[in-house]
């Protein structure tokens, strides 16, 4: 059974359809465990199609190094990744991270139902006059004035 080498204390193991043999959930995987799980499916699906590294690079415009490092795992920007899996004609993986849809954002607030409208309470009166802010923001009542109040 294969295997990528992930660190020098972790190796991912494949089945031979390269899915992955893990009793760990996707939320618990760290990123250097996503970026070896991706670019093992990356090579896969390279070598299913009969490529090699130089070929695909060259068809993904990336250089080599950049093809190699995203399939050992080391890393790569998005936009490498998304000239490799179009080069591989496997854009539909991208479908998953940002699905397109059709639907306007602002058609989906305006067709969702308003919520009901509330009203604020303002205090009105011979109190209301009293109720001052100071410099912090901090509500208080103002000082009364003396005897005159």
């Amino acid at each position: 059974m294969g295997g990528v080498l992930v660190s020098y204390h972790q190796k991912i193991r494949y089945r031979s359809d390269m899915t992955e043999i893990t009793d760990q959930p996707d939320a618990a995987r760290s990123t250097q465990e996503w970026e070896a799980r991706i670019g093992a499916q990356v090579r896969a699906r390279r070598l299913d199609q009969g490529l090699d590294q130089i070929s695909l690079a060259r068809l993904a415009d990336v250089s080599t190094s950049t093809l190699q490092s995203l399939e050992n795992g080391r890393g790569s920007t998005v936009r490498s990744l998304v000239r490799v899996l179009r080069a591989l004609g496997a854009e539909s993986a991208l479908d998953t991270i940002a699905p397109h849809s059709d639907v306007s954002p602002l058609d989906v607030l305006r067709s969702a139902p308003a919520a009901p409208r509330r009203r604020v309470y303002r205090p009105r009166g011979p109190r209301a006059s009293r109720v001052v802010r100071d410099d912090a923001g901090r509500r208080g009542e103002r000082p009364s004035g003396g005897a005159g109040e």
